[in-house]
């Protein structure tokens, strides 16, 4: 197997299909939500729907890499997004999560070992494996924190 394709696997079971190493996956877990639950504010945590855009901007910003653009991504933006005030913004918002990261992890499977290797934009930035396996441990940092916050929404729920 390429390291391409074993990328891409790993992009896949934390994204959208995944369940070898936490028994789920992203995308799994903020399906099955209401848009009022994802909005919601535990203490002084980020709601899941804050997680969802920041995983998802991360990923829209490497792939328009991996596509020859440029790298227009910064970190004090990775959390301004349209507030979400309905389900057709929540699923609008899911949608695009799957959407980029379908686009992401089929860019990332074709690549090849020696584009892999190459410097990301600036040498500052490391090789393009490496930003790519940065997205899958980032994804599996805020994956668990969804799923806590998710525990914490429901036993909110059932003490109400």
């Amino acid at each position: 197997m390429k390291l391409a394709e074993s990328l891409a696997n790993r992009l896949k079971e934390v994204l959208i299909e995944g369940k070898w190493v936490t028994g789920t996956n992203f995308k799994e877990q903020i399906f099955d939500l209401d848009w009022k639950e994802a909005i919601q504010k535990v203490d002084s945590l980020n709601s899941i729907a804050d997680l969802t855009f920041h995983v998802c901007y991360y990923i829209a910003g490497v792939a328009k890499v991996l596509e020859g653009g440029s790298l227009d991504i910064k970190d004090k933006y990775s959390f301004d997004y349209p507030p979400v005030r309905s389900n057709e913004d929540w699923k609008n918002l899911i949608n695009k999560f799957c959407s980029d990261s379908e686009k992401f992890i089929y860019l990332v499977a074709k690549m090849t070992d020696k584009e892999l290797f190459k410097n990301f934009v600036d040498e500052k930035y490391g090789d393009y494996h490496r930003n790519i396996d940065v997205i899958i441990e980032h994804t599996y940092y805020h994956l668990g924190q969804v799923l806590l916050i998710k525990k914490l929404i429901k036993n909110r729920q059932k003490n109400i």
